[in-house]
């Protein structure tokens, strides 16, 4: 590791502890050549996510993309800031732990909507709306009938 005050590449780690979310490790250092220190992080390097879109091509998973969708799907609705980081988190380890290099955004679109009906009916419905690309009022209503049907199951 560089040391960012004096450049040497040599340094030694004073403390070592997990951060608050768990997902990397905070490292103080104290640089051999100048003896300041510095603070640097170790993470876990994520393989790369295709996305495979509807009409083939492929970009990187997005994490904002996915926080965007849900936003708007949630706007007006008793869901939190940090419900919707959760379906943004849970989604992405769901993707992530499929062991494949490339994911649709199909697939994607149904663990969102997996997550939004358990937590926020409404949300789920706009998401759906959206995602499904609703024509008419009858395939609309056809989701809310199934719905309604699921929930009082």
């Amino acid at each position: 590791m560089k040391c960012q005050f004096c450049n040497c590449t040599e340094s030694r780690v004073v403390d070592s502890r997990p951060t608050d979310d768990g997902n990397s490790i905070r490292r103080r250092r104290e640089c051999v050549g100048c003896g300041r220190r510095f603070t640097t992080y170790e993470k876990i390097e994520a393989q790369q996510l295709l996305v495979i879109k509807k009409d083939h091509s492929r970009e990187l998973f997005d994490p904002q993309k996915l926080r965007s969708g849900i936003i708007a799907a949630c706007h007006k609705r008793p869901v939190s800031a940090a419900q919707i980081e959760g379906i943004v988190s849970t989604v992405e380890q769901m993707a992530c732990n499929s062991l494949q290099e490339e994911i649709t955004t199909r697939r994607i679109g149904e663990m969102v909507m997996d997550e939004l009906r358990q937590l926020d009916e409404v949300a789920y419905v706009r998401f759906a709306s959206v995602y499904r690309q609703f024509t008419d009022i009858p395939s609309f209503m056809s989701e809310l009938t199934r719905l309604v049907s699921e929930r009082d199951k």
